[in-house]
């Protein structure tokens, strides 16, 4: 099957990899000329030091991709997928899957990535969406170390179709799942999550504050995961605490860097500025928080956290804040 990926970063130009080792072909499109030519003219991966499969080529032609492709993978920011979607369909003239890799929430409307899929892209031409999600640094993906993956999919048979593609017997196995909500819902809640658990860790709060943090915080995805309408367990599964775990206490983890640099003092636009790489968790405050504002869900740590960031309260007062809330049993719910 030919692959045509939207976005040659970090975890694009990974998987363009992970598919032509599985032996189907791979296309990448980049807006970025620097992106494009380090792929086609030293066959290096545009973020990691590594020597990308001769095969693989990337084009900034978005024609020339659509005309490619069977199947496309969407691995660009959330902020940009709409307008990339409305390019996309412009341009096509055959059904074509939709894969989406990005781990996030459209900021301003909090909507998912399926629904924006839905809503831009010709019924006529769009043949299924899936979401391609699981705890996976691209740094260890494209060193082909073993990872675990989940696709979903309510197209039961185009969610076995991507583990197939993706799967080998080396380094990749896929899972499948009916449950497209709480796989998207979950990526962007634990994005959320990790930064403030960087943000622990930059404050020298150490292990103990970390466990916690990851352990109630799975509660907030979970909270997050139902009002959207997706299932209780998922948020148990890999794409919520298996996902939470690897990005909550990695410096592999861009959204955990930029937290442990919020908690030293570095101000957002140094962050982004240095970041080569999209720091969804951030957007991912925002858009929580307004929700939680809008729907009255209980997120303390997510709303707290964007006080810290947005609204400069201190490291201190946050953490006074949350322990002054009323005691109470622990429970799962």
């Amino acid at each position: 099957m030919k692959t045509g990926i939207i976005g040659g970063g970090a975890w694009g130009a990974t998987l363009a990899q992970l598919i032509i080792d599985n032996n189907h072909e791979a296309l990448v499109y980049d807006v970025n000329l620097n992106i494009v030519n380090k792929i086609n003219n030293e066959n290096k991966h545009p973020f990691f030091d590594v020597t990308l499969p001769k095969s693989l080529k990337a084009t900034n032609s978005l024609k020339e991709l659509i005309n490619y492709q069977e199947m496309i993978i969407l691995a660009i920011p959330t902020k940009v997928m709409r307008s990339v979607l409305k390019d996309i369909n412009k341009l096509l003239t055959k059904k074509t899957y939709f894969i989406d890799v990005s781990k996030g929430l459209e900021p301003e409307t909090y909507k998912r990535m399926s629904d924006l899929v839905k809503e831009e892209i010709n019924p006529k031409y769009n043949g299924g969406y899936a979401v391609l999600t699981g705890p996976s640094h691209a740094e260890e993906v494209i060193l082909r170390k073993l990872t675990l993956l989940t696709a979903a999919s309510e197209d039961e048979n185009l969610a076995k179709l991507i583990q197939e593609i993706m799967s080998n017997d080396t380094y990749m196995r896929v899972y499948t799942s009916n449950d497209v909500i709480g796989c998207e819902v979950g990526g962007a809640s634990k994005n959320a999550i990790s930064v403030v658990s960087g943000m622990l860790t930059g404050a020298g709060m150490g292990e103990n504050a970390r466990a916690a943090l990851i352990t109630r915080g799975i509660l907030e995805i979970l909270r997050i995961v139902e009002f959207y309408g997706g299932k209780k367990e998922t948020a148990f599964g890999l794409t919520g605490i298996g996902d939470l775990m690897v990005t909550a206490s990695s410096e592999n983890s861009r959204n955990f860097r930029a937290g442990k640099k919020l908690a030293e003092g570095k101000t957002l636009e140094e962050i982004y500025r240095d970041e080569p790489q999209t720091i969804e968790g951030i957007r991912s405050i925002e858009a929580l928080t307004r929700l939680s504002e809008e729907e009255n869900i209980s997120l303390p740590i997510i709303t707290t956290a964007y006080k810290v960031i947005f609204d400069n309260m201190d490291m201190e007062e946050a953490l006074s804040s949350i322990l002054k809330r009323q005691l109470k049993a622990e429970e799962i719910k």
